[in-house]
């Protein structure tokens, strides 16, 4: 661990060279680049392939490689880069678009409640050039802007302020608005990755060979996916018929493991019923007034039903 002289010196160290004048390949980045182009080779058709990334994806050199292999990007952007003929920046010009349209949202506070947000929507195409020492080495990008702005200062939460890039057309706030809603969809990633790593510990694997950790990330992506779906399913489709995620048995075996705190007819046990129940399973409580159970909580849960059900049939 860096004592805090280490610290001060790495970030002095860090003011003094201009990380834009590095090349992508000597930097860790370039794993955006690579990405990019392997994923780019497994579809038969790269026109039709859109790359979603966070602000770590904000490279230069990625929308250039995005469109020398002919697929399309949508980053969040946090560079304020040169625009126009170099003498604005990306900033200023936005600065002097108006306001397009108003997008409402659904969102959640701090503490799980729900709450609404009104974002200005803005968005306008732009030339924007490269970093100046690399200015020689890669050309200017006509690309479209998006800023997506919350009006008023919510409580309980940060203040909802994208800015996005990217090279798909955006010639209309329906436009702009179905943008948002495909980076929108990064977070459930975010999430997938969260239980690869935390929940199945794909990390702490101690394998001898690559082909070996390769077979266990596979099983491990699709329990990931598995407990990732079932949360989101007891949000999204509560009402659905259990059967329709378990079976038979697993529902049997819920039914003697956790008792029913209110006496509920087979008749109105719906998929969210049991899922509940191996959310309690997990350490959730299910009062009045919690949330909806999380994907931790989920994997607690349906870890103890199959350890349960194996020793069962054992």
């Amino acid at each position: 661990m860096l004592d805090q002289k280490e610290i001060q010196r790495v970030a002095a160290l860090r003011r003094e060279v201009n990380l834009t004048r590095i090349p992508i390949e000597t930097k860790e980045s370039i794993r955006w680049l690579e990405n990019l182009k392997q994923s780019t080779e497994l579809f038969e058709k790269p026109s039709q392939c859109i790359h979603i990334g966070d602000r770590e994806a904000d490279i230069y050199e990625l929308f250039c490689a995005a469109q020398e292999v002919g697929t399309h990007f949508l980053v969040r952007t946090c560079v304020n880069r040169l625009a126009g003929d170099g003498d604005h920046t990306v900033a200023t010009i936005m600065d002097e678009v108006v306001v397009k349209g108003l997008h409402r949202i659904e969102v959640q506070d701090s503490k799980g409640n729900p709450d609404q947000a009104v974002l200005e929507i803005r968005y306008r195409k732009i030339r924007i050039l490269p970093p100046i020492g690399k200015q020689s080495r890669y050309p200017a990008l006509t690309l479209t802007v998006i800023h997506a702005d919350e009006r008023g200062a919510p409580k309980n939460r940060k203040k909802i302020e994208w800015k996005l890039l990217t090279d798909l057309p955006v010639q209309s706030r329906g436009d702009a608005i179905e943008k948002l809603e495909w980076y929108s969809l990064r977070w459930k990633i975010e999430v997938f990755h969260k239980i690869l790593k935390s929940g199945c510990r794909a990390e702490d694997s101690q394998l001898r060979t690559a082909q070996r950790l390769t077979n266990l990330i596979s099983v491990f992506c699709i329990v990931s996916w598995r407990i990732f779906w079932m949360t989101m399913l007891n949000r999204s489709a509560p009402n659905a018929s259990p059967e329709f995620v378990l079976t038979k048995g697993d529902i049997q075996l819920l039914d003697r493991l956790v008792k029913d705190k209110i006496p509920v007819s087979t008749q109105r046990k719906t998929l969210s019923h049991y899922l509940i129940k191996i959310a309690r399973l997990g350490g959730y409580l299910a009062r009045a007034n919690d949330p909806p159970p999380g994907n931790l909580i989920m994997w607690r849960g349906l870890s103890r039903v199959i350890d349960i059900a194996t020793g069962a049939t054992i």
